[in-house]
């Protein structure tokens, strides 16, 4: 496969001229500009941002956080440029192997393995196939904060009030006769919550794992684009009918964070998303249903399973024309910190063990407090995890890596594309057979680009 640029670097590399560069920002050069996701998680890290600080005198913690959206394309567009604005960023593990390719990052093995800069990381303790998801030719690009698979949330109380029972592995057929009973719209609760918020990393997300379930696929092996396919429109027409009956209010702009706000308030009986919610979800000083909701499966049709996989981690830049940043070593020091075996007893410590950063180390899976505290959904999290591959969870083999996503640059375009009309049809606005020509037009031009690659 070609390496080439995102062709979302054509509409979005001025994106990242809002913020200074890391190296004026800082004239003893320890100031670090750190890109990140305004995730709640990612939000803990902030706060807690001080003891780095205090641990390592001189270094200053510059932060710029942004909504999902936001982050990935500012991100993008100075990284690929080696615009040298972050000294650190929070990318996923859809980036960090293309990135390590393109000479984009810096390879963080030497650091990990080094005992004097990484003393006790335990690098052996991460989750393998979260680890294997971030490297390239065998070495760690990025290293992860949280992870993740896809998972159902859905309210037992209601449940029980509706004599319902969730199967141990439920289909989406059954989700949807589920949502269509529990649908209470003069109560202002929602049979279920989707995104259909536009981003490829957000309403595709869940999207794409349906898709996948329901027989469909983005290309076949030849590159040939499949969004016009039966088991596509099939997908789509599920996924567009059940949130425009039983879902929320303003679907279409609805992302992971609105979803959140509205199942933890008790406006929603069920939400399929990250395995991350839970902490939220579970969470006393945020949620309104703390200890009412039960953790099923992501729901399949044709296939054994339908979880995504996917990582927060961090990155470090190379700066301007390939060159090492001139602040890595500090970079490197804040990264393990935010990463290694004692974080998350930082975070228990201040915010409670339901808001510690799952799926990333075995090792938190053995801390018999977090263990009592995330009950529920521990072990539906590793479950969820250890089932996500493509397998599993594809009816025909792909010319892509990624189950959420299509694992090349052109994704970052052609998915948003896809995602805003898919938006538009939850909106409304068109039909699924008119969003879905549209989109079958833009896949076909990035499948052609590959069918003529030498």
């Amino acid at each position: 496969m070609r390496k080439r640029l995102p062709i979302l670097l054509l509409t979005t590399a001025l994106v990242a001229s809002g913020c200074a560069g890391a190296g004026e920002l800082g004239a003893s050069g320890r100031t670090l500009v750190i890109g990140i996701v305004s995730n709640p998680q990612m939000n803990d890290a902030v706060s807690l941002s001080g003891e780095f600080e205090e641990e390592h005198p001189g270094v200053h913690l510059k932060f710029v956080s942004l909504p999902e959206n936001e982050a990935r394309a500012k991100i993008t567009a100075s990284t690929a440029t080696g615009g040298g604005e972050f000294d650190a960023v929070m990318i996923s593990n859809y980036e960090a192997p293309q990135w390590a390719a393109n000479g984009w990052l810096e390879n963080l093995q030497p650091y990990i393995d080094s005992p004097a800069k990484s003393p006790g990381y335990a690098p052996a303790d991460f989750i393998p196939s979260i680890k294997n998801s971030l490297s390239y030719q065998g070495n760690m690009y990025a290293v992860p904060f949280y992870g993740e698979s896809s998972f159902l949330a859905y309210r037992k109380d209601l449940f029980a009030k509706a004599g319902l029972t969730m199967p141990a592995h439920p289909t989406w057929t059954q989700i949807a006769d589920f949502a269509a009973k529990l649908d209470d719209k003069a109560d202002g609760v929602a049979g279920i919550c989707l995104r259909g918020d536009p981003g490829w990393g957000e309403s595709l997300a869940p999207f794409s794992t349906v898709v996948n379930t329901f027989g469909g696929q983005w290309f076949d092996k030849n590159w040939n684009a499949k969004l016009d396919s039966p088991e596509f429109k099939a997908a789509a027409n599920f996924y567009v009918n059940l949130v425009r009956q039983h879902g929320e209010v303003g679907a279409s702009s609805a992302g992971f964070s609105e979803c959140g706000t509205r199942y933890t308030q008790g406006q929603a009986a069920m939400w399929y998303d990250a395995t991350v919610m839970a902490g939220t979800n579970e969470d006393p000083t945020s949620s309104k249903i703390v200890g009412k909701s039960g953790y099923a499966p992501a729901p399949v049709e044709k296939t054994q399973s339908s979880g995504w996989l996917y990582t927060w981690s961090l990155a470090i830049p190379q700066g301007p024309e390939g060159r090492r940043g001139k602040n890595t070593d500090d970079a490197w020091a804040f990264l393990q910190w935010m990463t290694n075996k004692e974080y998350v007893q930082k975070v228990a410590k201040a915010y409670g063990w339901n808001r510690v950063p799952p799926g990333v180390r075995n090792s938190t899976y053995q801390i018999p407090a977090y263990l009592a505290a995330a009950k529920a959904y521990a072990q539906p999290t590793l479950d969820g995890i250890a089932d996500a591959n493509q397998q599993k969870e594809m009816v025909n083999p792909v010319p892509y890596p990624g189950i959420q996503f299509v694992g090349i640059p052109e994704f970052q375009d052609l998915g948003t594309r896809v995602s805003q009309q898919l938006s538009a049809a939850i909106a409304g606005q068109i039909s699924v057979d008119e969003a879905l020509q549209q989109s079958q037009e833009y896949a076909q031009t990035v499948g052609k680009s590959y069918q003529e690659a030498p």
